[in-house]
């Protein structure tokens, strides 16, 4: 999905081995075709990101409010933990109602437009919020903000790997999840000293940002060709290569492939099972449930209760979580383009095992009553080293490569399926935590190890690398 190249995309058809070579070993020597083609110019690629990730920044902000307001609200509001319940869950039934639309939305008004809507949602829901008086308006206000993150949660990846360079759309679309996990955190923390109404008014503030920046970002050239705009997708593919860029060929080659795709009939679900697209489906479906099914979502809302019942105080449980979480993230965005895609969810899925098994170890020493001191720092570390290794690739690079695989006649409804997949998983796997806890602490950690052990098995044997190829030579290459 992203554009391609800085200046021109050397992406014919008929020789992408050859160009796919050339391209990634200038880049690796730090050489950009920009450099060699007009006057090269990516700051509006980099504004136009800054302000997509704004909807990733909101996504965030939804996610990590209720943990931080729960005590406050409850006492408010007089709320039974029932209804609290109630009102942290229905985020994500919000989630999966804005998954299922987020493609059409994107595919019909444009990603601009996606973004819009999503942040109209979530502007109405945080406002609920603010004036809930009780449970109804709070749940209202929940479900609204969930619904603007399923949206988000689509359209902001696949937006900037659609603007972006080639050279740089990985870590331009891993910004996504770094903005998500500073929202989480800077949530986390000031939630502490802001009442939870204060915190809700400041969900609006890069609500704000995003809707300003619109205004003066292009829309995805490669949408406004598949709808036949030609005027509009040259001129937004030029203010996005630089005045002075000779964008032709880049041009050429999207229109060539969107010609392709369109002598296809309309994709409708059904046809996602076709041989053609079975592939890109697999691998973007695929990443999705490991990336859930891995356990994330449980560890992550139950951090405290982890921490607790290994004997640790919980308020080292997020201090720590942020921490670790933001750097390791961040680091991801500069060594995705160099390291590659498959190398990176390699390392996390390894870590992911090795971190489940120290933790699972510490719960069966504590249930058999083995080693006592040995428990609380076998949990912290299993846990944190848990943290760091999903930061490391399992976190960002599933929603990478989704927003790279897709041919773009079915990537509303792919993307929409593989993003519903993701914010179910998010729900199973966060519903059915304290009750596998309870049947086996240890036993819970060991289903997770498995988990992210098969999720190594499927990223060498099915899941492709990506890096330093257009979009076009990618889907071709999976789709053939």
């Amino acid at each position: 999905m992203a554009i391609e190249d800085n200046g021109n995309v050397h992406g014919d058809a008929t020789i992408p081995l050859l160009e796919e070579g050339k391209n990634i070993g200038d880049e690796e020597n730090g050489y950009t075709d920009e450099e060699t083609s007009g006057k090269p110019s990516l700051w509006m690629v980099y504004l136009s990101t800054f302000v997509a990730v704004c909807g990733s920044f909101a996504f965030g902000s939804c996610a990590g409010y209720s943990s931080p307001t729960q005590t406050a609200i409850t006492k408010d509001l007089s709320l039974s933990l029932a209804e609290y319940s109630v009102f942290g869950s229905i985020l994500t039934f919000g989630a999966m109602i804005g998954a299922i639309t987020s493609g059409p939305i994107a595919d019909f008004i444009g990603r601009k437009g996606a973004m819009r809507t999503a942040t109209g949602f979530c502007v109405a829901g945080w406002l609920a919020i603010f004036f809930a008086k009780g449970a109804l308006s709070l749940d209202i206000g929940r479900l609204a903000t969930g619904y603007g993150m399923g949206v988000f949660s689509y359209v902001v990846p696949v937006f900037i790997a659609e603007i972006a360079p080639k050279n740089l759309r990985g870590a331009l679309t891993t910004a996504n999840q770094l903005m998500i996990c500073c929202a989480v955190s800077v949530a986390f923390i000031i939630g502490t000293v802001l009442t939870w109404r204060t915190l809700a008014l400041t969900g609006l503030i890069p609500c704000a940002i995003l809707l300003f920046g619109l205004f003066f970002i292009p829309e995805s050239p490669r949408w406004l060709a598949k709808i036949g705009h030609e005027k509009e997708f040259e001129a937004a593919l030029q203010d996005l290569r630089g005045k002075g860029a000779d964008i032709s060929e880049e041009a050429a080659e999207i229109r060539d492939y969107i010609e392709t795709l369109e002598r296809l009939p309309k994709a409708k679900m059904l046809d996602l099972f076709q041989r053609r697209y079975l592939r890109s489906v697999i691998i973007g479906v695929g990443l999705m449930v490991f990336q859930q099914f891995g356990g994330i979502n449980g560890i992550c809302f139950y951090l405290s209760n982890i921490f607790e019942s290994a004997g640790v105080s919980p308020s080292i449980a997020t201090i720590t979580y942020a921490i670790i979480q933001v750097p390791i993230t961040a680091l991801n965005t500069t060594v995705i383009d160099k390291a590659g895609r498959k190398p990176l969810l390699l390392v996390s899925s390894t870590g992911l095992v090795l971190a489940c098994i120290l933790s699972g170890t510490s719960f069966y020493l504590k249930d058999h009553n083995l080693a006592p001191s040995s428990v609380p720092i076998l949990a912290v570390t299993g846990i944190l080293m848990y943290i760091g290794s999903f930061s490391a690739g399992m976190g960002a690079v599933p929603w990478v490569v989704m927003s790279e695989i897709f041919p773009i006649n079915i990537k509303g409804i792919a993307g929409s399926l593989a993003t519903l997949v993701n914010w179910f998983g998010a729900w199973a796997v966060s519903y059915t935590f304290n009750f596998l806890m309870s049947w086996s602490s240890y036993g819970t950690f060991i289903i997770y190890a498995a988990i992210n052990a098969v999720a190594i098995v499927f990223v060498i044997t099915v899941v492709p690398e990506t890096k330093g190829r257009t979009l076009e030579q990618i889907q071709a290459a999976i789709n053939a």
